[in-house]
């Protein structure tokens, strides 16, 4: 009730707060003014002294004429009690059907006759202040309204509040979340069937899903919208939620079948409909009591249509009467609860609830009447029962499920392949699922019981099963429902097929093309993609501090050299799995480059702990190793970049960061830890510079290619060259690629430094042989980088240069090392499959050197091995054991060999009584300028 008083308020009777009560409704025990100046006057209720006082409370805003409430809640016990009070800003209890409260701002502001000031929590449902009750005290509130209605006002414990909300959001995700799937259904069965009643009923199913997700609020927290919008989209959801109750009934029922005056009222009731939502932009409320009226009227209206139909023997009425039943309870449950007659908070969500299961309903009745009948699938019966006799005489795997007897049938060969006894496949079903992998068993469930159910499609899909050796092998099943007379599927009919050798290879090619072949650590892709993961949740969250970590192994190549490239990837292998162990779950180890790792650092925070762990993974390096009865010791630079949340840094800038600090390290001696600052960026300023130089060379006519001879041992005649790159420095003279491969690497320049020297090599091969007529014609050998091959457009740079120059098939050809290749076998093999098709020749450098399993030699179409020059130098010692077998192997394979590295006439003789055919090395030549190579391929006849 509401009082009008020239803004003097009378004494409020107080509420007792107890502490074991959730929840109190204020509702009746509010008292309710409307003043006619922007002040009110109070009495407030006695407090434990008796004592009434008198307060006064201005507006917001000086002027107006706001309404108010006054209440007074008391505390009398010895604990200060804390609540929330709670005024929605929508509720369709008693919302009203003429005009109805479509929600607004309900509480502008409140004031308190004593303690603590009501603080306002944010939140886009309702108004909500936290009211604070001081030990035995009775305190007055006068709350300032923003609108006329107040349909709720409760005080909530905070907990009990927090989990109510929680309660209600999580059944609110569930019916949303099972509304979008129904209304998504529904709208592919659309597209696949196309009959008229799909996509009315996918109409209706999207105009309830907006309903409720605007009436739960997720609408309007996805789309941040004003009140005035937000009763726009109420309104309009309303109407267009009757619009399509009246489309549906309008095409399940076929009504323009019985009476063409069905048609015309369906059309002019929905131009109506049309211009309500039109409306609903101008008088909301309006729009949503007429809407609401419409509801109830399609219901009533539908709901005799479908009584007389169906007594008239209409199928389709039939079919629908329990769903248009619960239809009329839910409407008379929604008036009672927009009138007022129902109170219940749980009973809003219930109707929401209760409308997409009217939805489900209707959806299961279209789908039972769109594919009833049997006529059809009966042919398809008998040509599926062809197929399956076709496929069994042919030998292939046949899989045939009877399902009225639940019975599979199988070929012998699938329990062949498992090693499993006769018949232990055939049975029902669900024995499979014992076989099957854990990981399987529910889309194996699933596909076959969407198979029964919608009685039509194909089922494709790969499962593992276990054999007798506890191994899994992958099976493609592919199978199609056989259908009765009855409608109902009898038999599911298929093939099975063995495709573990392409999963096996699938997976491999996953996992090598973002792992290191030697350690199986993360490479540097995968580690990039882990730290932009790290830094971007560090961004999200202060108490993450990811700290990257570089470590580089000291004069390794030194090592390498000393102990033999098997003993260095040993090495690095004992390595990794040191390093691993200091590591926690959350951190990361990656093999960078040769022998360089870098680790992402989560478990630590505190930059005394991170120097700490630093200092292990040094002690960790220089721990001796022992390798074939000798002890190798080992020093480590390691270099640091602390995470600093002032500071956006991309993920290649803080490895950058983790470099310049270990170079730093390395300058300085070595076996240190260095932890990056901004100034160390200085010290490579040569680095830098030669960076910059290197990007101009090309342009200012500095790379030159220079060729080294390769020499056919059996009549030493110039069989070819192998082309390398030398920088012509103006400051600093020839530079070796030693000294600006590794800079050209990191900048990119590579790419653009091998096709340079392609094209050239390519160009000058081409020259010789039109000059020479020789047979077999003379070869040149390019050696590849990582960088080439990894690049896509490697293949069209090939064919382009081939096309070109019009060299020779098979005499381009290019060198790649045994650890490039084993970086990523199964990609490799596929690029390298494709170059010999486009007439490049293939060499595999430095073989033997690398870390590998022969096996793969046979999958890579190689038609040269390079012999490394460490198995050379072998034969000082009169120990050619591995040269011999390498050549042997080769020769076996089908490929011809190159030993690198002769220095003495002794040895080239000794290589070529081993059997091998070409050598290289300075008895033969060092590298020459392409004058210097034509000239000694003109005089090559002559020297023979």
């Amino acid at each position: 009730m509401w009082l009008a008083l020239p803004g003097i308020g009378q004494a409020v009777e107080s509420v007792r707060v107890d502490p074991a009560t959730k929840a109190i409704d204020l509702v009746p025990m509010v008292e309710r003014y409307r003043s006619d100046g922007d002040e009110i006057r109070i009495s407030t209720a006695p407090g434990r002294d008796g004592i009434v006082r008198r307060i006064a409370v201005k507006a917001r805003e000086s002027g107006t004429r706001p309404d108010w409430i006054v209440f007074a809640l008391t505390n009398d016990t010895d604990e200060q009690v804390d609540r929330l009070l709670v005024a929605p800003h929508f509720r369709l209890t008693g919302s009203g059907v003429i005009w109805p409260d479509l929600g607004s701002t309900r509480i502008e502001a409140i004031t308190a006759s004593q303690g603590i000031r009501p603080e306002r929590d944010d939140s886009p449902d309702a108004d909500i202040f936290l009211v604070t009750l001081d030990p035995g005290t009775t305190v007055t509130f006068v709350a300032e309204l923003r609108s006329a209605e107040l349909p709720q006002l409760q005080l909530w414990n905070a907990d009990a509040y927090k989990d109510r909300v929680n309660g209600l959001t999580l059944y609110k995700g569930i019916i949303i979340g099972i509304a979008g799937l129904l209304a998504l259904f529904l709208t592919i069965v659309f597209v696949v069937k196309g009959a008229l009643i799909f996509p009315a009923a996918a109409a209706l199913a999207w105009a309830v899903l907006a309903y409720a997700c605007i009436d739960f609020g997720f609408f309007q927290r996805i789309f941040p919208i004003t009140e005035k919008a937000e009763q726009v989209y109420r309104a309009g959801a309303e109407a267009v939620l009757a619009a399509t109750l009246l489309v549906f009934l309008f095409a399940y029922l076929n009504l323009n079948r019985w009476h063409v005056r069905y048609s015309h009222v369906t059309a002019f009731w929905l131009v109506f409909l049309g211009a309500l939502v039109g409306l609903a932009v101008i008088d909301p409320p309006v729009a949503s009591g007429v809407a609401r009226i419409s509801i109830a009227a399609v219901a009533g209206i539908g709901f005799i249509l479908v009584l007389h139909l169906a007594t008239h023997g209409y199928d389709r009425a039939i079919m629908l009467v329990p769903t248009w039943l619960l239809l009329i309870a839910w409407v008379t449950a929604a008036s009672f609860t927009v009138t007022g007659q129902l109170l219940s908070d749980l009973v809003p969500p219930a109707l929401i609830g209760g409308l997409v299961l009217i939805v489900m309903l209707i959806g299961f009745t279209v789908m039972q009447h769109a594919f009833a009948g049997g006529a059809f699938a009966v042919g398809q019966a008998s040509d599926t029962e062809r197929r399956a006799l076709a496929l069994s005489g042919a030998g292939d795997i046949v899989f045939d499920w009877d399902v009225t007897s639940d019975k599979i049938y199988v070929s012998p060969e699938v329990e062949h392949q498992l090693g499993l006894r006769r018949g232990a496949l055939e049975g029902a079903a669900s024995d499979w699922l014992d076989l099957i992998h854990p990981f399987d068993k529910d889309r194996y469930r699933t596909s076959l019981d969407a198979v029964i159910e919608q009685r039509r499609g194909r089922l494709s899909q790969d499962f593992r099963l276990r054999g007798s050796s506890g191994a899994h092998h992958w099976f493609r099943l592919k199978a199609r429902p056989v259908i009765g007379t009855d409608g109902e599927v009898i038999r599911v009919v298929g093939t099975l097929s063995d495709v573990t050798e392409a999963k096996t290879a699938e997976e491999r090619l996953l996992h090598d093309a973002v792992h290191d072949n030697l350690t199986s650590l993360p490479n540097r892709q995968l580690f990039y993609d882990r730290l932009e993961t790290a830094l971007t949740f560090a961004s999200q969250d202060d108490s993450l501090r990811p700290t990257v970590l570089v470590v580089d192994i000291d004069q390794f190549k030194t090592t390498n050299d000393a102990v033999g490239y098997a003993a260095g990837d040993s090495i690095l292998l004992t390595l990794s799995r040191r390093l691993n162990r200091l590591l926690r779950p959350q951190d990361t180890l990656a093999r960078v480059s040769g022998d360089e790792f870098a680790i992402i650092l989560l478990s630590e925070r505190e930059p005394d702990r991170i120097i700490s762990f630093a200092d292990m993974v040094r002690r960790a390096v220089t721990t001796p190793i022992t390798y074939a009865e000798r002890e190798i010791f080992l020093t480590a630079s390691i270099g640091l970049a602390l995470h600093d949340p002032q500071i956006a840094a991309r993920r290649e800038e803080v490895l950058r960061n983790s470099e310049i600090a270990m170079s730093h390290a390395k300058r300085h001696g070595g076996d240190r830890i260095e932890v990056f600052r901004p100034n160390m960026r200085s010290d490579r300023s040569d680095h830098f510079t030669m960076e910059n130089d290197l990007r101009q060379a090309l342009d200012r006519n500095e790379i030159r290619v220079l060729f080294k001879p390769i020499v056919r041992l059996e009549d030493r005649t110039i069989a070819g060259f192998e082309s390398m790159l030398r920088w012509d420095h103006p400051r600093l003279g020839r530079v070796g690629p030693e000294d600006f491969m590794s800079i050209a690497e990191e900048s990119g320049l590579i790419v653009n430094l091998g096709f340079f020297l392609l094209e050239q090599t390519a160009r000058e091969l081409a020259a010789w042989q039109n000059a020479l007529e020789v047979e077999p014609p003379i070869f040149a050998s390019v050696n590849m980088s990582s960088h080439h091959l990894l690049r896509h457009d490697l293949l069209q740079d090939v064919k382009a240069v081939i096309a070109r120059t019009g060299v020779l098939p098979g005499s381009l050809k290019l060198e790649m090392n045994e650890s490039l290749v084993m970086e990523n076998p199964e990609y490799s093999a596929q690029i390298l499959t494709r170059l010999r098709d486009l007439g490049a020749g293939l060499s595999l450098d430095d073989f033997g050197t690398g870390y590998s399993a022969l096996s793969y030699l046979l999958r890579f179409p190689f038609d040269t091995i390079k012999i490394d020059e460490s198995f050379v130098r072998q034969m000082a010692d009169n120990k050619p054991v591995i040269l011999r077998s390498i050549i042997k192997m080769a020769h076996e394979l089908g490929m011809e060999t190159v030993a690198e590295g002769a220095e003495t006439e002794s040895e080239a003789i000794e290589l070529y009584q081993l059997g091998c055919e070409y050598a290289q090395g300075p008895v033969f030549g060092e590298p020459m300028s392409m004058l210097q190579a034509r000239q000694l391929v003109g005089a090559a006849p002559e020297a023979a």
